[in-house]
């Protein structure tokens, strides 16, 4: 059945039904009227005639049939009939609004729909990436509040911070892990910049002339980010007669411009080994060594001047082992407003044979410098009969953050002997004029507040006459 030529639909049936039942219903009453009505209508004119019969006169004429009384059950059914003809034949409101938007649009009123359903979904997608950054931001944050802080055997002074601080051992190997790799990487890709020099060799006078010209891209080993570069030239093997340019302040470019001559007869100059030394000048303290540049002469032609470039080589893996330390790691944590360092000696590896055995007794000795005097020492318990000794011991110093910037921090590495003085097998400073990997690891720590950083440092010939 269809409605003004619209589709076959299951509303338009249920409409259709509901209207035949409503006209069905109204056809009973009006049937049960006229037959109301016939029958009133009947009745009067039976009553009248009986009466004039029995009076002996004329049959009255027909008179009007009064007016039939509806029940008003019946009122009430026909005018809910008439509410519900009208609430079906009227379009709802929905669809109202959905075919004049239709007509506006001119898009069918399915494709309204999808529009409609498409924008629902994109809604809840939002909805739902929204609260999964935020789980995911809150997971976070609880992780990186859980501590390294031992709380057994510790109160609680009010909101201040914990005197002994113990960092996660899980953090700080994946920490130590991560320094570890950039520490190979580095080894493998750090570029120490380049140097470029001239070599004139007068046979007459048996005279190798060395000029310095410049060098550039040096690293910056200083607080401010800049060196204080100055060359030593020398040959090998003797090492009896070194020159050294002038230092040049600041910069990483430095151009130098120096001769320097050296009286070589030719039958020996084949077996010598020219090297040019790159040192950052430091006032207080040992001066860091960026990097060298070595010339076999026998591999040079001196018949002819010869000016170029090389590139910087590190020393570090030509020292040879028998002047290797070892290394240790450790991990930094700086609380600036409880004004408290922590370190945490976790391991050293690789130390340096000291007894006899061919093994050591090592200890570690933490220090806070100021102005070339130590204010405060704490030491780890000693490691007996090994070369790899573990640690994972936490230190705190209280230290103002308006001093933290003043002090170094020295960390020695001790060989204990029971008879006689123990020796000092290497040390690490940080802090004030520090250089390379310590200034890194300071700078690190203190841009990172609260957060343990560990890192591994090779250890560096200690200070003569360093406390035991």
């Amino acid at each position: 059945m269809g409605v003004r030529g619209n589709p076959i639909t299951k509303k338009n049936l249920d409409e259709a039904v509901v209207v035949c039942r409503v006209q069905c219903r109204m056809g009973r009453i009006e049937s049960y009227l006229q037959r109301l009505r016939k029958n009133s209508e009947t009745a009067a004119e039976e009553t009248g005639a009986h009466i004039m019969r029995e009076a002996g006169g004329p049959e009255p004429p027909k008179a009007e049939p009064p007016p039939v009384q509806v029940p008003s059950a019946v009122t009430a059914v026909l005018e809910s009939n008439a509410t519900v003809e009208a609430m079906v034949t009227e379009e709802p409101l929905g669809e109202k609004i959905m075919h004049e938007i239709a007509d506006k649009t001119h898009v069918p009123v399915w494709g309204i729909i999808l529009i409609l359903i498409g924008i629902g979904l994109l809604l809840v997608c939002i909805c739902c990436c929204c609260l999964r950054r935020w789980c995911k931001r809150r997971k976070k944050d609880k992780k990186g509040g859980k501590g390294g802080v031992d709380l057994k055997g510790m109160g609680f002074l009010g909101d201040a911070y914990k005197e002994k601080v113990q960092p996660d051992e899980e953090d700080l190997q994946d920490n130590m892990e991560d320094n570890e790799g950039e520490k190979e990487s580095e080894k493998s890709e750090e570029k120490l910049g380049r140097l470029q020099y001239k070599l004139d060799y007068d046979f007459n006078s048996n005279n190798l002339a060395v000029t310095v010209i410049q060098a550039e891209d040096l690293p910056g080993l200083d607080m401010s980010g800049t060196s204080d570069p100055y060359v030593k030239v020398y040959l090998l093997p003797d090492k009896k007669k070194k020159h050294e340019t002038k230092v040049h302040r600041k910069t990483l470019n430095p151009v130098f411009n120096e001769t320097f001559n050296f009286k070589v007869p030719f039958a020996e100059i084949t077996s010598k080994t020219l090297v040019f030394a790159i040192f950052d000048f430091d006032r207080f303290s040992k001066h860091d060594q960026i990097g060298e540049v070595k010339i076999p002469l026998n591999t040079v032609d001196l018949a002819q001047t010869i000016e170029e470039w090389k590139d910087l080589t590190s020393v570090e893996g030509e020292q040879g082992q028998e002047n290797k330390l070892g290394d240790i790691c450790f991990s930094l944590r700086y609380v600036p407003t409880a004004g408290k360092l922590t370190v945490v000696i976790l391991e050293a590896k690789n130390l340096k044979k000291m007894d006899v055995g061919g093994l050591s007794d090592p200890y570690v000795k933490i220090a806070i410098m100021m102005n070339g005097k130590r204010i405060k020492k704490k030491k780890t318990s000693i490691k007996k009969c090994t070369l790899n000794p573990y640690y994972n011991e936490s230190f705190t110093f209280e230290i103002p953050f308006e001093q933290i910037q003043k002090v170094q921090l020295m960390i020695t590495v001790v060989d204990y002997d029971r008879i006689g003085t123990s020796d000092p097998i290497g040390k690490v400073v940080l802090g004030c004029n520090a250089s390379g990997t310590e200034l890194r690891h300071w700078m690190d720590m203190l841009a990172s507040p609260r957060r343990p950083i560990a890192q591994w440092h090779s250890l560096k010939d200690p200070e003569e006459g360093q406390d035991n």
